[in-house]
């Protein structure tokens, strides 16, 4: 449809969910729930969203604005029902809307784009006043009734507090979204009345309306009903999100290719892009915008988010961040990338080493135990284990940048800013504060001295000197040509 307007109901307060964020901004699956419901909005290519907002309005408007910026915000100051919160839409507009128009409920996260566009593409078909997007459920406790004729037209819908024991027993339920032809909304809203349990103005009374003016009212019964499912507590968003997450998971594995070997501990959230014959190991997140290339394993015990992991890399019990991990890099286990890390291709970040806006060249190593913060780390260059990026003065970051092909000792400290140039090398136990040239050695460390008989003249009795003993150790002092040295 060319003329086709959206309007989002959220602005009710979500009390049950006992929080001080809106209830629709409660996040499943990576998003907020309204961020879904406008997400399967965009598949009917809108010319107007309409969002409506009334409690915590400017953080939910915020919201809104940030995913779609050209929707309209429509307020609703007080909550009298869903008829005076589409009044509320279409007053935003001017008071007279065209077209067709579609309302959604901003809480319910499961909704689908490709659904909502078959819903929109029957009302059209059928050139309806009002349809209804409806579903079968089991316990229709809550839910408003689809009341049909004995030819099977849609009379009315009845909510729960309103409807007689044979109403009750009905299972086709009201999903709450609707279709309209324009026209007859802007006409209807005026019309609808309050004179019911709750005394608010139900949007569902329109059905009343159009069958009384003998229009032409429908439901589109939606196999998977439970896309339209809401939630109103903590308990139903965890169930929702658990609902979400297994249907996300059973896409990457039926659809794409992606072998996830413990469903139960594993997700991904709704934005994550995976590629074929990716292996997703157990106790896995993967959260944002995060992208996994074909061939790369992931985890177990790992959690990346807004991360890049190239073709054929490995990445183990590792937690990262707004990382890149390059093609057949290897990850972990245990290490920490922070934001702004960069693994080259074939590169190593190793078991219990922290990065954090460092970029390793291709073949670049990270072995073991260190901190590499505010670094360039170049081509085909080792750091041995124990080294620390000391990058922070107490008032400003520093970078260092170590050059190709660069060995550096075990227990190194780089006082940045400094730089090793390619082909240098580094002593055990070395700290450097000065730049080292291309293919030097530096060392910080004076000549080491040895004291013979320590431990049997300064520990005796202990099991350290009988251990000495025993072994023949003499009490020749100090070795021949060192000075000495008081212990």
């Amino acid at each position: 449809m060319s003329d086709l307007t959206v309007i989002v109901l959220a602005a009710g307060g979500g009390t049950r969910m006992k929080s001080k964020t809106m209830k629709v901004l409660h996040r499943v699956g990576g998003r907020s729930m309204v961020g879904h419901v406008l997400a399967a909005s965009q598949a009917v290519a809108p010319r107007r969203v309409v969002t409506v907002v009334g409690h915590q309005r400017e953080e939910v408007g915020a919201h809104v604005r940030e995913l779609v910026p050209d929707a309209v915000l429509a307020v609703q100051e007080t909550q009298e029902g869903t008829g005076h919160a589409v009044r509320v839409a279409v007053e935003a507009l001017g008071g007279s809307v065209s077209g067709t128009v579609v309302v959604l409920t901003a809480d319910t996260p499961l909704l689908r784009g490709d659904s909502l566009a078959s819903f929109v593409a029957d009302h059209d078909a059928a050139e309806r006043a009002v349809s209804i997007l409806s579903g079968e459920v089991a316990e229709p406790f809550g839910y408003g009734r689809i009341v049909r004729d004995a030819d099977g037209d849609v009379l009315a819908i009845v909510e729960q507090k309103d409807a007689d024991a044979a109403q009750r027993e009905i299972t086709e339920i009201n999903s709450g979204i609707l279709a309209f032809d324009g026209g007859f909304l802007t006409d209807a809203l005026g019309r609808i009345g309050n004179d019911n349990a709750k005394g608010e103005y139900y949007l569902t009374d329109a059905v009343g309306l159009a069958r009384d003016a003998g229009l032409t009212v429908g439901a589109y019964c939606l196999e998977d009903v439970r896309q339209t499912e809401g939630a109103n507590d903590r308990a139903q968003l965890a169930a929702l999100g658990k609902e979400m997450n297994r249907r996300i998971l059973h896409h990457w594995m039926t659809e794409v290719g992606v072998t996830i070997m413990d469903p139960d501990t594993t997700w991904i959230e709704d934005d994550v892009v995976l590629a074929p014959d990716v292996t997703i190991l157990p106790n896995t997140q993967l959260l944002g915008a995060t992208v996994v290339a074909e061939d790369a394993v992931v985890g177990p015990d790992t959690t990346l988010e807004d991360c890049e992991v190239g073709a054929g890399a490995r990445v183990v019990r590792t937690h990262g961040q707004l990382a890149v991990v390059g093609e057949r890099a290897v990850v972990g286990p245990f290490a920490y990338l922070r934001p702004g890390t960069r693994i080259g291709a074939d590169g190593k970040v190793g078991t219990f080493v922290e990065t954090k806006n460092a970029v390793l060249g291709a073949g670049a190593k990270v072995p073991h135990l260190s901190y590499v913060g505010d670094a360039e780390i170049g081509e085909g260059t080792n750091i041995g284990a124990g080294t620390i990026f000391a990058n922070y003065d107490g008032v400003a970051k520093h970078r260092t940048v170590v050059g190709r092909a660069a060995r550096t000792g075990s227990n190194n400290t780089f006082v940045a800013p400094v730089s090793i140039g390619d082909g240098a090398g580094t002593g055990a136990g070395t700290v450097v504060r000065e730049d080292v040239p291309p293919g030097a050695l530096a060392v910080s460390a004076g000549p080491q001295r040895t004291i013979e008989g320590w431990a049997e003249r300064r520990r005796p009795g202990t099991a350290q000197a009988r251990a000495a003993a025993e072994a023949g150790a003499g009490d020749a002092g100090e070795t021949p040509g060192r000075p000495p040295q008081r212990p």
